[in-house]
């Protein structure tokens, strides 16, 4: 299952010059089809080390562990949170991942906790506002 807030949060920050980039452990076609979908350019799925893929991935986009934010609710996260700028984990993350994390969202994970942490990185970035007044003008009023 996947939330539609999700989707068009990792679609915002691309919009607002913001990254996104998804590594998950898991690999199905339903996985692949949602993130083909999003137009997320860097993905890689079936990830046993996130670490590794991660730094691969920072190394072919000239990024820096101080450019990363990163969402993510179990002990394979782990790694990411200890080396990324800013972490969220949701409510329903592992103990270990809430304690580890910068925020812990309100939203449950599956259920918007990814397009809170997008949003909370457009704010932070300064885009937010200029994004939602594109999505305020509508077709009658151009």
């Amino acid at each position: 299952a996947f939330h539609a807030l999700d989707g068009q949060g990792l679609k915002l920050l691309a919009q607002g010059g913001i990254v996104p980039i998804i590594i998950t452990g898991r690999d199905s076609l339903a996985v692949r089809r949602r993130v083909a979908d999003l137009g997320v350019q860097h993905m890689r799925f079936g990830v046993a080390d996130k670490l590794a893929t991660a730094k691969e991935l920072l190394q072919t986009l000239a990024l820096d562990w101080a450019d990363v934010a990163v969402i993510g609710d179990d002990w394979p996260d782990l790694p990411l949170f200890a080396h990324a700028a800013f972490a969220c984990a949701p409510p329903n993350a592992h103990a270990e991942v809430r304690a580890l994390a910068h925020h812990v969202t309100s939203a449950r994970g599956g259920e918007g906790a990814a397009r809170e942490c997008c949003d909370l990185l457009l704010m932070a970035s300064g885009r937010y506002a200029s994004l939602l007044q594109g999505h305020l003008i509508t077709l009658d009023s151009r």
